[in-house]
């Protein structure tokens, strides 16, 4: 696919930095590392991803999921005229974690004028399968004011 990014790299510590008063940040999600097409982050699996019955919430992961698709998409954009959000979103959760951290590897599947396609595999920190996701991202424009 060649890289995908506007402007030739993602920017990771700028993204970084508008996450802080997010969810995304509230809940300790950091972009870590880019390639061409796909982008990395990790989640922290502590009080604030974890279910009642101590482990890693589904929806914690589909929070991860869904910040690595969109942002990706986002980067991939003009921002003075486009933004990027979430249409659909399914996630498979196969393994349990505890504790630690989750990272989640997003991977352009499809970038198109309206919408993108990216598929993300949350792993624990053995590298073992988490969660399995898919989400669509609607190309919409930027609203001014």
């Amino acid at each position: 696919m060649g890289v995908i990014w506007r402007g030739g790299r993602f920017p990771l510590e700028e993204f970084n930095a508008k996450a802080e008063g997010c969810l995304n940040g509230l809940i300790g999600i950091e972009l870590i590392e880019a390639g061409d097409d796909w982008i990395r982050g990790r989640m922290p699996v502590d009080e604030r991803t974890r279910q009642p019955f101590g482990i890693l919430h589904g929806g914690a992961s589909v929070v991860l999921a869904e910040t690595l698709a969109s942002q990706g998409a986002f980067a991939t954009l003009d921002p003075e005229t486009h933004a990027s959000v979430g249409m659909e979103i399914n996630a498979n959760h196969v393994r349990p974690v505890a504790d630690g951290w989750v990272y989640g590897h997003a991977r352009a599947e499809a970038i198109g004028r309206t919408t993108q396609v990216w598929t993300i595999r949350i792993t624990n920190e053995a590298g073992k399968l988490v969660c399995l996701s898919r989400c669509t991202i609607a190309i919409v424009p930027q609203r001014k004011g």
